[in-house]
This record gives structure tokens, C-alpha cells and sequence, in this order.
């Protein structure tokens, strides 16, 4: 993690005192614009943004100003969309951040009402799409939890640079629910199974096809197999299979001339 034991002692204590404001703010079932307020606050108080120089409502995209843009030095760092305290958030309200993004070449986005957080990362493709790195409940998390203060702190303005941020969403895909259910009925995977459960009943053959259906229709809740997300995190599976078995075959094809010349000598020594 990038942010310094000071910085993520700073989020912790924050975030604390913002979940006893954030809950009596959805008890008053406060405004939007009452939420972009608090939320502007907190970029500040939380992630230490100057929240008059680094956090602008006045960002216009294609004549449409976006809630709050992170900036500094001149650098657009990510967007936030903000809905009122009281709104449940659905994918459809990050459409137009993400819109706002991708015509102004801005990867990270941010969707909030305040307590529930999403961040999300803009796949630069055809066509535009995203990615969910992070989502929480910020008052009913812990303020120590390790997840929240990695998010946080790499988002905040001391922790924050474009390689960390690669790679917290490179950490995050790979130890995501949809990337692990992805590897169980991965063939890896299937293999194994099937050698433990012969251990367990050496008389039973049980085929992949069976294991995977199994696997597919009464182990995995089917919201995680059914998710936008499962399609991106089977490639990543696929793909990290493919570099594995090609560097498994140079490994096998490529054998060291310093071995060929320690063999041959070892021959000639039988000889």
C-alpha cells in the first residue's frame, strides 16, 4: 500500500467520525445536494483533498458539469458521482460518470450516496465499459478494515499515483468473488477435485462436465455466475492459464547449455 501509517491513521479516525454524521443524515433523508456537500467534505477530511482548489462542481462535459472531479495540478484524478443519501445506488447512475470519463480519458470513477461507496475503473475498448474494483458500506464498516483503508488510501491525495492505482485494480481482479469462481470451474481446479475424490471413493469416476455442472448449478450462487463481471474474470483466468502453459513449455524445450555440458561430462566420466 502506497499511503503512508499516518495517512491510513488519518482515514480510520475520519471515516469513524463520518459514519455518526452519514447516519443522521439518512435519518433526515437529506438532499442530493446536501450528500454532494458532505461528500466534498470528506474528500477533504478524509482523503485530504483542498476541497476549494482540488474538488470542482464546475467540470462540463459535453455541456453537462459532472457532481465532483478530483483534481491536481491540473491532473483530473477521478469523477464522482454523488446521488442523495437516501437513493439505493443501481448500475444506470454510473452510466453518465462513466460516459464523462471515457470522452475526457479519465479511468477511475467513483459513485457514492454516502454511506454505500463504489469505485470503478473505465476500460478504454469498443465498446467503453467498466470495471468494479471496490464497494462498500461505509457505516457498516469497520474504520480498521483492512480493505477499506487499501481503497482509500490509494484514492486519497497522498497515496494516490497512476501505478498504484493499476495496480490495487490488478490486486483487486484477482482475488475478486467472480475471478475465484471463475478458477473453480477452471480445469486446474476440476482436476484436482476429481483426483480427492477418488481418494474418497477410489470405485467412483466422476467426469469435468459432471464436477463443473455440479459446481455451476448447486455450489456457486448463481448471481456470481450470471454477473457482467464473471465473462472479464474467466479471461483473466484463461489468460493467465495460456502464459503459464507457454512458460512451462520453454521451461521443457529450452534446457540450459550449462546442463548439456554437465551431462556430457558425467557420460564420459561412466565411460
Amino acid at each position: 500500500m502506497v499511503a503512508s501509517s499516518r495517512v491510513l491513521a488519518r482515514i480510520a479516525q475520519q471515516v469513524r467520525r463520518y459514519q455518526s454524521i452519514l447516519t443522521a443524515a439518512r435519518s433526515r433523508d437529506v438532499s442530493e445536494a446536501d450528500t454532494v456537500s458532505i461528500i466534498r467534505d470528506m474528500l477533504a477530511d478524509v482523503l485530504g483533498y483542498n476541497k476549494f482548489s482540488e474538488v470542482t462542481t464546475e467540470l462540463a462535459i459535453r455541456g453537462t458539469f459532472v457532481d465532483l472531479a478530483v483534481t491536481v495540478e491540473e491532473s483530473i484524478r477521478f469523477l464522482v458521482e454523488v446521488k442523495a443519501i437516501g437513493i439505493e445506488l443501481k448500475d444506470n447512475h454510473v452510466r453518465q460518470a462513466i460516459d464523462y470519463g471515457a470522452n475526457k480519458g479519465i479511468e477511475w470513477v467513483v459513485l457514492t450516496n454516502g454511506i454505500r461507496w463504489r469505485v470503478y475503473r473505465i476500460l478504454f475498448k469498443q465498446p467503453i465499459d467498466k470495471s468494479l474494483v471496490f464497494e462498500c458500506d461505509l457505516v457498516e464498516t469497520s474504520a480498521k478494515d483492512n480493505q477499506l483503508l487499501e481503497c482509500f488510501g490509494n484514492i486519497s491525495r497522498e497515496g494516490y499515483t497512476p501505478s498504484s492505482m493499476n495496480e490495487f485494480y490488478q490486486q483487486r481482479q484477482a482475488v475478486s468473488r467472480f475471478t475465484i469462481g471463475a478458477l473453480l470451474v477452471s480445469e486446474p481446479v476440476l482436476d484436482v477435485l476429481r483426483r480427492e475424490l477418488r481418494r474418497i471413493a477410489p470405485s467412483v469416476k466422476v467426469d469435468e462436465e459432471f464436477l463443473r455442472d455440479v459446481l455451476e448449478n448447486e455450489v456457486i450462487k448463481r448471481d456470481l455466475l450470471d454477473s457482467e463481471h464473471t465473462a472479464e474474470a474467466k479471461k483473466l483466468v484463461r489468460k493467465s492459464r495460456k502464459v503459464t502453459l507457454r512458460q512451462v513449455r520453454k521451461a521443457v524445450n529450452e534446457k540450459p547449455a550449462s546442463l548439456d555440458a554437465v551431462e556430457s561430462e558425467s557420460a564420459g566420466e561412466q565411460v
